[in-house]
């Protein structure tokens, strides 16, 4: 990873970074390094995180390792804005995607203020589809870093996450939200990655691809 960006730069020069990608690609031990890089270099620092995660406990903020930072839980948007001190200089979000869409504009808001705003958060839910609020952070964010982990399956780096139920893949109609850990999700390669019954506007695009081009389509060959 990169060091953090705009460290040493004097003043109260705001933006936003999004770490995002699969579960288990480390995304909260991400965040950790970077709240624990901010508090050696003196900055006031403020950690916060969903309060629908509740896989260790509702006041910190833990990796699959085992590291961990304390964390304040709210459930909303503006919830964050009420409990940002005006003197904090870094606020820090885990699992991000699991709140409302108002959290756009209080990560601007923040930005604004001159206060380096660090979200972490899945960017799709078990479908492959966009998460959240994920998509409008991603584009207003200055920083953007995408991990990935091991498909389990075959070994690619993985970028979707499978959810099972006793095992097998999870239908498409399931809840979008279900918070777990290894027991219920699994990281996987798009190749990999399986939702029974697809979504009926994935299935008529998926109805055009496999149908025969008309006549009148050109090709374009390169060099060989």
């Amino acid at each position: 990873m990169p060091a953090d960006p705009f460290l040493q730069v004097p003043g109260r020069l705001g933006w936003i970074e999004v770490i995002t990608g699969v579960m288990f690609s480390g995304k909260s031990e991400e965040l950790m390094r970077r709240v624990r890089r901010a508090l050696i270099a003196g900055r006031r620092v403020q950690v916060f995180k969903s309060a629908l995660d509740t896989r260790y406990g509702l006041q910190e903020v833990r990796s699959h390792d085992g590291r961990s930072v304390q964390a304040v839980p709210i459930a909303s948007a503006a919830e964050l804005a009420e409990r940002v001190h005006p003197s904090t200089e870094v606020v820090a979000v885990d699992e991000v995607q699991f709140l409302d869409d108002g959290i756009v504009a209080v990560a601007n808001a923040l930005a604004d203020r001159g206060v380096r705003v660090v979200l972490a958060g899945t960017d799709m839910d078990f479908r492959g589809q966009p998460f959240g609020p994920m998509p409008q952070l991603l584009a207003v964010a200055e920083i953007v870093d995408k991990l990935h982990a091991i498909c389990v399956v075959c070994g690619a780096p993985a970028t979707r996450n499978q959810r099972l139920v006793d095992g097998e893949p999870a239908p498409a109609d399931a809840p979008t939200i279900q918070v777990g850990g290894a027991e219920s999700y699994e990281a996987r390669c798009r190749r990999c990655h399986t939702v029974p019954s697809p979504i009926a506007a994935q299935t008529s695009l998926l109805e055009l691809l496999e149908r025969e081009p008309p006549d009148a389509q050109i090709l374009f060959w390169g060099r060989r």
